[in-house]
Formats: C-alpha cells, sequence, structure tokens
C-alpha cells in the first residue's frame, strides 16, 4: 500500500469529515441533493436548498412535486452536501440518512420561511418570503438518523489528484 493520494487512492480511511468541519459547511452550503423513493421504490435525487438547525435538515417544496409525493410515502430518505460553490477550501461532502415529515400547517411553514429567506436572502428575504408564501408551499422536516459517509479532500496528500505536496 502506497502513500494516499500521491500512489494510492483507495483506501480513505482517516479522510471523513469532522463533526466541527461538518458544521462549517452545513452553514457555508445552501444547497443539497434531497434523495426519496419514487411510487416504483427506485431512488431518486433533486437538488433544494436548505437550512440546518440543531442536527435536524428543513427544505421546502410545492405540494403535487416528485418529491413530497416520496416523502409522504416513505419517510426514508437522505442528503448530501458537497462543498461545491460555497466557498470552502477543498472538496467536502457529508452524505446522511434521514426520516422525513411535510408539514403542512401554517404555523410551521410561517416559521420556516422567516428562517428561510433570512439565512438564504439576509438582502432581501421579504421579496423572496412573499414569493414563497404560497398556498401549495409544503415544509420538509428531516430528523438524522446516521451519517452515511463523509469527505474531506484537505485530509489527502496532492490535493487528492495526485498533485505533489
Amino acid at each position: 500500500m502506497g502513500k494516499l493520494g500521491v500512489d494510492d487512492l483507495e483506501n480513505l480511511k482517516g479522510t471523513h469529515l469532522d463533526k466541527a468541519d461538518q458544521g462549517e459547511l452545513l452553514t457555508a452550503q445552501t444547497e443539497c441533493t434531497f434523495i426519496f423513493s419514487d411510487a416504483e421504490g427506485h431512488p431518486c435525487g433533486v437538488v433544494m436548498s436548505f437550512f440546518e438547525e440543531d442536527g435536524v435538515f428543513w427544505l421546502t417544496a410545492v405540494e403535487g412535486r416528485h418529491q413530497v409525493k416520496g416523502l409522504d410515502r416513505d419517510p426514508r430518505c437522505s442528503i448530501v452536501v458537497s462543498s461545491a460553490g460555497s466557498g470552502l477550501p477543498g472538496r467536502r461532502m457529508l452524505s446522511i440518512r434521514g426520516e422525513g415529515t411535510v408539514h403542512r400547517d401554517d404555523e410551521t411553514k410561517q416559521w420556516f420561511l422567516d428562517q428561510f429567506t433570512t439565512r438564504l436572502q439576509p438582502t432581501d428575504p421579504v421579496s423572496w418570503r412573499k414569493l414563497l408564501d404560497s398556498p401549495k408551499r409544503v415544509v420538509f422536516e428531516v430528523q438524522v438518523t446516521s451519517v452515511l459517509a463523509s469527505h474531506d479532500q484537505r485530509k489527502i496528500a496532492g490535493n487528492g489528484r495526485g498533485m505533489a505536496g
């Protein structure tokens, strides 16, 4: 076995994303891939905006969309967050398994919209909130059941791509 990142890229032991770095990623990133099961049980994924608070992921969609139907059928879901486009140094990834709930009540929706628009559109949350506050809007709450995988490329020599260094 060679040196990880120099002449070996198979044994990635020790390249997980530490808890503090998971928090940094989840604070910096606003998009994830949300994975759910379709009517035939096939895994499907869509890119969605999110925020995470106290270990819970919060997302939104409109009634009738595939991800809403999927979560209504089967609460098991996964979320994958990468550092792409976040401005964070290094390639980072976190994949979680969770149990999702679709909220349709106005109290949850109003709380969510306040949080979501302020965090993701701080320069003009009011305009975006007005746009999102639609009659068919639903809110997803995803409780994390486990971290399936994580990765921190910064822990690999050569930038994880065989580069000297």
